[in-house]
């Protein structure tokens, strides 16, 4: 018998974060072998002192264990370190974390515990929704004019490949652009409402020289190729109030461009930016070694030189009354995404929820961290991202991982693990809201991924002549992506498309992964399959809060239940070559079955690379 799993409510009433002064009950079981006179919870805050408290004996478990038990309960946020002490006939004994386990060991350590403020909330209109992402430039052209636009730019015919080689951007990259824009998104809001979508997510759209957007020109302007301020203003309005469907828009705050009125490095702006002189307004908010030539930069790229978020103005600039922050709400949209949210100071992050908060409550706040965020470290600091005064959600990655690896590689225990070290750690509101993609402009397409062959460490050449799949495998992918999707729709938080993914563009990294969306040339079959994922999705209310909980793994055949106060369903999934008997429970025989598979006797018989969905109300 398990001696402690701080997975398994039966050892902790709580398998998540936790709010100050939120009571969690921890219960290890002891052999009577083991002469315990007295056990303790050991908890150490990060960074404090450690603090024992005494269990008391609860029973016996059985025979040959006994139950030592309590109530746990932190007074402030943080991270917190915890490890059960016992004092046998054979003197003092530890059980530490091994994967969960709780184990007997010399000494101490390893189960974490994390607590967030208790008035805590997370806006809920994501919740039980869809995410689209889209990159502006690639996914619609409306046709409406543009105006202004830099001579420099190099327009492309909708639907050429991206350029990718040095010689064809003329020594500017990322300078092509395909004319996307906010008027064609709005042009698509039917299409992205029959997907069940309920909120887009768009890449920068400030004004910038880079096809990207991410070297922000002027955070006040909407670049002119997207259109204009009241483009932005109508594609919120018609999308809330005909389709339901909320907008956020990309902050990017640690780096701007070096072409902009900020930095003004070729002096494209009559501002006097920091680059141009000392005296500069904007002079303070950038770190020079040498000036003006010398300075830092993200990730080391000129172009793209770093800001001081510490710096006074540059916060009140963003984050003020009259800031960006609030412009933009003030403009209709629900939210921000931020961009490298990891490398923005703990200052600028208070100072920024302060902001969207008051100017809109609702408004939610999801920060780019590549980890599990609830153990983030960085700036010689653990990160508080989740603990109620920074962040309401993050974008998935670990989600992301577990899904693409399980799909190809078939490991059941990898899977689960990857899931359960964030729903352990997260708050619940953070987890019904976490942004679950499986691909974004910064990876390779879904499908590429799955079946494709491994682009770590190629260079572009190598890239382009393996962009496309073979016919064979790309009809492979297109079954890895229903697979894929049917996790990613179900697990706890948000399920978030790249545009396109859900008609299997396929594509390696940058540029190959943000070519133009292909409105006459989609796979029908997939586009189909993801129209149905948000009909289940919507009707199903247990995937918008209820509780996850493995039911079954082995080796590449898993099953995991999602539980709420009025529905529950399971889905199972069979990933290998061979028949699998997926043993359930006898709950779920009369439950309703989405794609042919029903419980018999408690148990699900599933074809090689098949799947089930059961649905039930209590």
């Amino acid at each position: 018998m398990l001696i402690f799993n701080s997975r398994d409510k039966a050892y902790k009433s709580i398998i998540s974060a936790i709010a100050v002064d939120e009571k969690c009950k921890f219960r290890i079981i002891v052999p009577r072998d083991c002469k315990c006179s007295c056990a303790k919870l050991a908890v150490t805050k990060e960074n404090e002192d450690t603090v024992c408290y005494d269990m008391f004996w609860a029973g016996m478990c059985g025979d040959n264990n006994e139950y030592w038990e309590l109530h746990f309960f932190a007074e402030s946020p943080g991270l917190y370190f915890y490890h059960f002490e016992l004092d046998t006939l054979w003197g003092k004994g530890f059980i530490k974390n091994q994967g969960g386990i709780g184990v007997y060991s010399a000494q101490g350590g390893g189960f974490r515990q994390v607590v967030y403020a208790k008035d805590f909330t997370t806006p809920d209109f994501l919740k039980g929704g869809i995410i689209y992402q889209i990159f502006p430039d690639r996914f619609y052209n409306s046709g409406q004019e543009k105006k202004d636009i830099p001579a420099v730019r190099v327009m492309r015919k909708w639907g050429e490949e991206p350029f990718w080689r040095e010689e064809q951007m003329n020594g500017m990259w990322n300078n092509d652009f395909f004319g996307g824009d906010l008027k064609g998104i709005e042009q698509k809001l039917g299409y992205l409402s029959e997907l069940g979508v309920s909120c887009i997510y768009i890449n920068p759209i400030f004004e910038a020289h880079s096809n990207h957007r991410y070297d922000t020109a002027d955070y006040e302007k909407i670049d002119p190729l997207l259109g204009t301020q009241e483009d932005l203003k109508s594609l919120c309005k018609t999308a809330k109030e005909e389709y339901g469907i909320s907008v956020i828009l990309d902050g990017v705050f640690s780096h701007t461009g070096c072409d902009s009125k900020y930095f003004n490095m070729y002096g494209t702006y009559p501002t006097l930016g920091a680059s141009n002189s000392k005296d500069s307004e904007y002079y303070d908010w950038y770190k020079f070694i040498d000036y003006p030539d010398d300075y830092d930069s993200w990730w080391g790229i000129k172009l793209l030189p770093e800001v001081k978020e510490e710096s006074e103005s540059y916060r009140e600039y963003i984050c003020g009354k009259n800031g960006i922050l609030r412009k933009w709400l003030k403009c209709g949209i629900s939210g921000w995404r931020l961009d490298v949210a990891d490398e923005l100071p703990d200052i600028f992050l208070d100072d920024l929820r302060k902001a969207v908060k008051e100017e809109n409550k609702d408004a939610v706040i999801i920060g780019e961290v590549w980890e599990n965020a609830a153990e983030k470290f960085s700036y010689g600091n653990r990160r508080r991202y989740l603990l109620g005064e920074q962040l309401d959600s993050v974008m998935n990655y670990p989600f992301a991982d577990a899904v693409l690896n399980f799909v190809r590689y078939a490991n059941g225990a990898d899977f689960f693990n990857c899931v359960m070290d964030i729903v352990e750690n997260y708050p619940p509101q953070v987890l019904n809201i976490l942004m679950n993609h499986i691909g974004t402009h910064d990876t390779q397409r879904a499908i590429t991924r799955l079946v494709g062959p491994d682009c770590n460490g190629r260079d572009r050449d190598w890239q382009h002549k393996n962009n496309e799949l073979s016919q064979y495998d790309y009809l492979k992918g297109i079954s890895m992506m229903k697979a894929a999707s049917l996790l990613q729709y179900t697990l706890p938080g948000v399920p978030s498309i790249y545009y396109g993914d859900e008609i299997g563009m396929q594509g390696m990294e940058d540029p190959f992964n943000r070519a133009c969306m292909q409105w006459d040339d989609q796979n029908k079959e997939l586009l189909k399959w993801y129209r149905r994922l948000g009909q289940i999705r919507r009707g199903c209310p247990c995937l918008y809060d209820g509780e996850f909980e493995p039911v079954y793994c082995s080796g590449a055949v898993i099953a995991y239940s999602r539980t709420s106060e009025s529905s529950a369903c399971l889905v199972a999934v069979n990933n290998s070559d061979k028949y699998a008997e997926v043993p359930i429970s006898n709950l779920w025989d009369n439950s309703y079955s989405y794609f042919g598979y029903a419980s018999k006797n408690g148990v699900i018989s599933l074809p090689p690379y098949r799947y089930a969905m059961l649905y039930r109300t209590k």
